[in-house]
């Protein structure tokens, strides 16, 4: 029995590792897009609206299912829609290494959620990977150089998107009867939302809002890119329903390697001694955090 349960666990853990990398290298299509003349948030307008009409036909084959969850499904997607959202416009914001390790700080805020609306206990454990998480975050963020704080707007968007990726995945977990299609639609749509708003809202704080030319000639790339997030997504959501979350947490730190990874090769952006050490941190917390999880639970 062991050997069948390891079996079907191979397959949705060999998906979520996929799914890391995939993440790892989505700054790629989101720069060459803002290299086209999107910028901030434009870009991800062109790929969540792409990825929306790829997706829309499930609604329609999946309609009564999609309607008796719709509420839980559209809170879902608002939260992980919003990371999303906030995620890819960080990008354009701020340097890729920066981005992926603040949004990367998601089990401190997991953790801290958990303590304050969960009751879940604040163990020994926990407490070490928050002084990690928090150190790698203050290592970021400049300690020893200038005040840690965000310096600019992608800095607080990646920080965002952790926050909004750990509230996400507390609806997102539970969801598992739900299609994975259906919720990958509703995970693009909320991100269309939220950056729809944003740009309403703060207008070029957001990006300059590029010229029909520069839309058109954007577009084969942003369907493209679309095309990329399709996977992306669902071997995000398909293993998440099969898997432990620690198991989850683990495996998808191959973001935080493949990302970084490229983005000291091919992002010409600095990559030193201090970005190296927030990386060690900030991914020492998340391997702390879902080791705990795991002892607690077999303990349990």
């Amino acid at each position: 029995m062991k050997s069948s349960g390891a079996s079907s666990d191979l397959l949705p853990s060999l998906g979520i590792v996929g799914a890391g990398v995939l993440w790892g290298l989505f700054w790629l299509p989101v720069r060459a897009l803002g290299e086209l003349g999107l910028q901030g948030a434009w870009p991800g307008v062109v790929i969540y609206a792409g990825a929306v009409l790829f997706l829309l036909p499930v609604l329609f084959i999946n309609w009564k299912l999609v309607r008796s969850v719709w509420k839980p499904l559209a809170l879902s997607g608002l939260f992980t829609g919003a990371a999303f959202a906030c995620y890819a416009t960080s990008l354009l914001f701020t340097e890729v290494i920066r981005t992926i390790l603040l949004f990367y700080l998601t089990p401190v805020w997991g953790t801290i959620l958990g303590i304050l609306f969960l009751k879940e206990k604040f163990t020994v454990t926990r407490a070490v990977a928050l002084v990690f998480g928090l150190g790698g975050l203050l290592v970021v963020f400049g300690l020893g150089v200038e005040f840690p704080w965000p310096r600019n707007l992608g800095d607080w968007l990646a920080l965002i998107a952790g926050m909004c990726w750990a509230l996400g995945t507390m609806f997102l977990y539970r969801m598992g009867t739900v299609a994975t299609l259906a919720q990958c639609l509703s995970f693009v749509a909320g991100a269309l939302v939220v950056t729809g708003v944003a740009l309403l809202l703060g207008g070029d704080v957001f990006g300059a809002r590029p010229s029909p030319a520069q839309m058109i000639g954007a577009l084969p790339t942003g369907l493209l890119a679309a095309l990329y997030v399709l996977p992306m997504l669902i071997l995000t959501v398909w293993p998440a329903s099969r898997l432990s979350p620690a198991r989850v947490g683990i495996l998808l730190m191959s973001e935080v390697i493949v990302g970084v990874g490229s983005a000291a090769f091919f992002s010409g952006e600095p990559f030193g001694l201090r970005e190296f050490t927030g990386t060690c941190l900030i991914v020492g917390a998340g391997v702390i955090e879902v080791l705990g999880q795991r002892k607690n639970k077999s303990t349990a």
